[in-house]
């Protein structure tokens, strides 16, 4: 997915409430529990793209190499670009930008459908399956997200960020499933230890989940890999 909106929001949250870290999934500050860190939702560039939270070389929420960014344009273009799209429903660029240009103003169902239509336009694409995925994401529809993050990890099984992504679905959704949260993330390290947007929803989820002997495990390697993390503070 082309994100382009935001990485790796670190955020305090009451315990159980998580913030849509979107580009929208990321910044909500109580407290009480380190809040996971998001990778995903960045489709497009927006306002979230830059997060100061971020380390400087991250590259936006959830992007995955290869994919594209939207670009802004007026308010005609846009309207343009939509009408288009919905008058030629099998151009696949054209659904992309419509869906892009839906995801940049957070209409994030809408958003969905054009990258939905893409994916039937061309079955084979990564892209259209990560976009919909942290377009669902995004909008909270969590065990919706999980399908195309799956989907998408099946054509390319080393994607990091959309495996971290995968794991906080099933720590986000209602009811929480922890263990299969960490089973992603301990995946998503498997190809890369110090990976610290994992490695800090590692801490997260362990600490949700009250295992205190793997929790000082996974906050030792979180420490090796960045000592100044933001939930190493809680």
């Amino acid at each position: 997915m082309s994100k382009e909106n935001l990485l790796y929001g670190v955020i305090g949250i009451m315990v159980g409430a998580i913030i849509g870290f979107t580009f929208a999934n990321s910044v909500n500050k109580n407290v009480v529990t380190p809040t996971p860190m998001t990778t995903a939702n960045a489709n497009v560039a927006g306002p979230l793209s830059g997060n100061p939270a971020l380390p400087s070389d991250h590259p936006p929420l959830g992007t995955s190499p290869g994919t594209t960014q939207p670009q802004g344009g007026s308010i005609p273009e846009v309207t343009a670009a939509i009408d288009k799209a919905k008058a030629d429903p099998q151009n696949f660029e054209a659904q992309m930008t419509a869906g892009d240009l839906y995801y940049q103003i957070q209409r994030f169902e809408d958003a969905a459908k054009f990258y939905e239509t893409a994916n039937k336009l061309k079955p084979t694409e990564i892209e259209p399956l990560v976009k919909l995925g942290n377009a669902l994401f995004d909008g909270e529809k969590y065990v919706d997200a999980e399908k195309w993050y799956t989907l998408a990890l099946e054509k390319n099984p080393k994607d990091i960020t959309v495996r971290t992504d995968l794991g906080l679905t099933f720590f986000l959704r209602e009811p929480r499933d922890i263990p299969r949260a960490i089973k992603e993330y301990e995946k998503s390290l498997a190809i890369n230890p110090d990976h610290e947007i994992t490695l800090q929803n590692l801490v997260v989820a362990y600490k949700e989940s009250g295992d205190a002997p793997n929790l000082e495990k996974a906050t030792a390697r979180l420490k090796t890999v960045n000592p100044n993390n933001p939930a190493l503070k809680n």
